[in-house]
């Protein structure tokens, strides 16, 4: 059984009764546990469990982006540690739920990223698990005025056809709560801090999967605020769209054959579970 855990944590003006759920949760596993609470926030934040022994608090004094600021607990945490966890603030979980993901990594040699069941606070499922995006996915999807249209492009692109029962290897899965092989993560380089926020975990969790395997645990879950902040802030809107070009720029808009072999992958294995 792994026995050493690094985890991270990334604030930006949170609130104290938000992320303590997250940090407590995590402190609780029955493990050797370090976490690296990064904050971004224009002015220090406080918290009694930034004094636990097990936490080390790092104020960056300015708002250096998500994946840096990740990343700084990274090089800190995962030279020492077996599983580095990439934690939201708005995140609940019990503690067997990772305990759980970690014996998966204990098991399985090639496991490199794994990600469990996400659920919305009322229980219903959200849909992280995605294919490796096309422009038609993060642009055309988003902005079509048609809801039949979109709710085609959402079926496909967020794998509404996957298993909820067993575990699935998928292209793409959501930075809200990722366990992380600590020596791929190192292997990778952590973040690309090109990308200030949004598209960073996608961007992560690909590179991830070029040298072992990106798998859904839908056996264990957790539960996640999940804001969609662009959807509703123009500035965050602006943010995600830059993300995206440089995602495109980086990998490729039309031709990219990476892409396509996973994404092909994936959606045949559904049609072959579906009987198509």
């Amino acid at each position: 059984m792994i026995m050493k855990v690094t985890a991270s944590l990334v604030l930006y003006k949170s609130r104290n009764d938000q992320f303590e759920i997250a940090m407590r949760a995590f402190l609780a596993v029955p493990a050797e546990v370090k976490l690296y609470v990064v904050d971004n926030s224009p002015e220090p934040l406080k918290s009694e469990f930034f004094n636990d022994h097990r936490v080390e608090y790092i104020y960056n004094g300015a708002n250096i982006g998500f994946g840096a600021a990740h990343n700084v607990a990274i090089k800190l945490g995962c030279p020492s540690s077996d599983v580095h966890l990439i934690l939201n603030p708005d995140i609940g979980f019990v503690p067997a739920t990772l305990t759980s993901l970690m014996e998966e990594f204990d098991r399985t040699s090639n496991l490199a990223v794994a990600m469990p069941r996400v659920a919305y606070p009322d229980g219903s499922l959200q849909r992280l698990c995605k294919l490796l995006p096309t422009p038609v996915d993060l642009l055309v999807r988003r902005f079509v005025p048609f809801h039949f249209i979109r709710a085609k492009l959402d079926k496909r692109y967020e794998l509404h056809d996957l298993p909820q029962e067993r575990r699935s290897e998928v292209p793409t899965l959501s930075g809200c709560f990722l366990l992380v092989r600590s020596a791929a993560l190192l292997e990778v380089g952590g973040f690309d801090e090109r990308f200030f926020m949004y598209m960073e975990d996608v961007d992560l969790v690909r590179r991830l999967a070029d040298i072992g395997s990106a798998i859904y645990f839908p056996q264990v879950s957790v539960v996640h605020g999940y804001a969609k902040g662009s959807y509703r802030n123009y500035r965050l809107l602006f943010y995600h769209i830059r993300s995206a070009i440089k995602y495109f720029n980086k990998w490729g808009w039309v031709f990219d054959r990476e892409r396509q072999r996973r994404n092909h992958a994936v959606l045949a294995t559904l049609r072959i579970q579906d009987g198509l």
